[in-house]
């Protein structure tokens, strides 16, 4: 037990050289996590995390001596410290650049991927520490581009968002410490998988996604803010190509909700314009519902960042082209000067020029632009 804590302070050294000096033992440590100390198993695991950081030698020499089947047969253990040290070994491997590669592959023919969801799904049963871990053991498989379908054929979307309605009803009552940490691995999973061309919307197609997501974003608004941009990436991807998402959100009355994170920040604005861009390329019955939010919009168009500023402008002008009674709503309400004081900005001054000229048009003179939603994934 000494001896392995000495490598273990070894493991902890950003030199590569000290990693390499270490390839020897890797054989051990590996035949160690078969042993019944838990302690000893634990300990083990994070050497050998903290190895494969440093090192891309150690991980070439693993790979061959069958660390993914000895971490598969691990991840059956019932010992939570076991399974968290399990998740930091493969989360560290995971993201390693050859992973997509060498890695991942053999990690989708383990049973491994079975094994992580569930646990994920069970974060909220047992301990949150391992449920961590492999939801960001799962985003990385996920950026690899090359496992979606066999994360869908798992049931993945499903699994996830029912792990979702179940977090969003228990934050009101006893949420347990750091429930944020597996909040942001889970929807960053949900947005990318559903930014993949895979067509997978229809496996999730359940309002009370929405109603999950928006308590979400609410409740870590003021000490976890970072959450609201993850959430409103996933906003995005569901309204994106989505109809039912579109409606439902208006249907739901959500709308308020969302525009009260215009201001958090200017992604976070940038995002919420974008949202509402998607909803209004669905058509002139959308756009004649989000007619309410215009008075926000102004305020909007003064932001001082111009990925947002952009993004209203394309609000107005699907507004503008589907529902021409907002046009002229929008200039009675001081649109105009909104409108010309981006007459001397290099990126914006042609789109501001154009919904000007919109604006004036008698209705029924716009002609069709290009929808513009976009469907984003996260690294």
């Amino acid at each position: 037990m000494e001896a392995a804590r000495c490598l273990h302070e070894l493991s902890h050294s950003s030199d590569p050289a000290v990693a390499e000096a270490c390839l020897p033992v890797t054989s051990y440590l590996l035949t160690y996590l078969s042993g019944h100390s838990v302690e000893f198993t634990e300990l083990c695991l994070y050497t050998l995390g903290n190895l494969v950081v440093e090192s891309e030698a150690v991980r070439k020499q693993l790979l061959p001596q069958g660390i993914i089947p000895v971490l598969a047969s691990c991840i059956q253990s019932p010992h939570e410290a076991v399974l968290e040290g399990l998740g930091y070994v493969l989360s560290q491997l995971l993201q390693a650049k050859e992973a997509p590669a060498e890695i991942v592959p053999l990690v989708l023919d383990s049973v491994l991927p079975q094994h992580m969801l569930r646990l994920v799904c069970s974060g909220l049963k047992a301990g949150t520490g391992a449920a961590v871990e492999f939801a960001w053991c799962l985003h990385y498989i996920v950026c690899s581009h090359i496992a979606d379908a066999a994360l869908l054929s798992l049931g993945t979307l499903p699994a996830l968002t029912t792990l979702l309605l179940d977090l969003a009803s228990e934050i009101p009552l006893d949420a347990p410490e750091g429930l944020e940490l597996l909040v942001c691995p889970v929807l960053r999973c949900l947005s990318n998988l559903l930014a993949g061309d895979t067509g997978c919307q229809g496996q999730i197609r359940d309002e009370r996604l929405l109603v999950a997501l928006f308590l979400i974003l609410q409740s870590f608004l003021q000490q976890h803010p970072f959450i609201v941009q993850e959430g409103l990436w996933l906003l995005n991807n569901l309204t994106a190509d989505e109809p039912f998402f579109c409606s439902a959100l208006l249907a739901l009355d959500l709308l308020p909700a969302l525009l009260q994170l215009l201001p958090c920040s200017p992604m976070a604005a940038a995002l919420v314009l974008t949202v509402l861009c998607n909803i209004a390329e669905k058509g002139p019955a959308l756009c004649r519902q989000l007619h309410q939010a215009l008075p926000l919009l102004l305020p909007a168009l003064a932001l001082p960042d111009p990925q947002a500023v952009g993004q209203g402008l394309e609000l107005l002008h699907l507004l503008f082209l589907h529902c021409p009674e907002v046009a002229a709503d929008f200039m009675r309400q001081g649109g105009q000067q909104a409108l010309e004081q981006h007459q001397s900005s290099p990126v914006l001054q042609e789109r501001a020029r154009a919904l000007l000229d919109m604006a004036r048009q008698p209705p029924g003179a716009s002609t069709a632009g290009p929808g513009h939603s976009t469907v984003s994934a996260f690294p």
